[in-house]
């Protein structure tokens, strides 16, 4: 007896299916391993020289953006700090530059340019003569803000422990005569000493007896200086 032909076809074609349905599961996962190894291979060398070509081409403006900010800073930080070593009389409040002795024919520095006319013009004619004897001045404090005197005043009450004492060598930004240009600070000592015994012919004086820098338009030239007095305090 002969198997019906459709059957066997049935029957042979349900065999074959598994081996069938193996390879179709084999060519997916061919498909899929093929796909990650592609995403592996962007990932790596090929991929990065891609994303470095397009940060040159689009990513320079991002960066171009940060650039500008930095340099603003640098450039503001500059500026302020250009002003604050002399060239703005407000900024420095009268005080000398670090590391620098000022002469009274430094003008260039609101400790000098600030001081009274008067004031600035004996001091450097005495300063000319006390050169021909070897001598050389230096002007160790000129005009002040009031905001230095009060910072100074502020420094000798901590120093000395009470207001009362520190008013003997720091003087209040009202009473100062630094604030108002109409004294200035002469050293070195040698310096000192030849204002103390010339100044006069210029008009200049010691003003207190505990501080022999301490010089001020108090006689005209060639008179005679009124006796010091004990200390700033009067």
């Amino acid at each position: 007896m002969h198997d019906n032909p459709a059957k066997s076809r049935s029957a042979t074609a349900a065999r074959r299916l598994p081996g069938r349905t193996a390879a179709g599961v084999g060519a997916v996962l061919v498909v899929a391993l093929t796909a990650v190894w592609g995403l592996t291979t962007r990932s790596g060398p090929a991929a990065h020289a891609e994303a470095t070509a397009d940060r040159a081409a689009g990513g320079g403006a991002a960066t171009a953006e940060v650039t500008p900010e930095g340099a603003d800073g640098d450039a503001d930080e500059g500026a302020d700090g250009d002003a604050d070593g002399g060239a703005d009389e407000d900024a420095d409040g009268g005080s000398t530059p670090d590391g620098r002795q000022l002469t009274p024919f430094d003008t260039r520095y609101p400790a000098i340019a600030r001081l009274d006319e008067r004031l600035l013009k004996a001091v450097q004619q005495a300063a000319r003569d006390a050169r021909d004897d070897g001598i050389e001045f230096r002007v160790t404090s000129g005009w002040r803000s009031k905001e230095h005197q009060q910072r100074l005043l502020d420094e000798g009450i901590e120093k000395y422990g009470s207001a009362e004492k520190a008013r003997q060598f720091v003087n209040t930004p009202q009473k100062s005569t630094h604030v108002s240009g109409k004294a200035v600070d002469i050293g070195p000592t040698d310096a000192d000493d030849w204002l103390i015994r010339n100044g006069s012919d210029y008009g200049l004086c010691q003003v207190y007896n505990n501080e022999m820098w301490h010089f001020e338009l108090l006689t005209r030239p060639g008179g005679t200086c009124p006796t010091p007095l004990s200390d700033a305090a009067g």
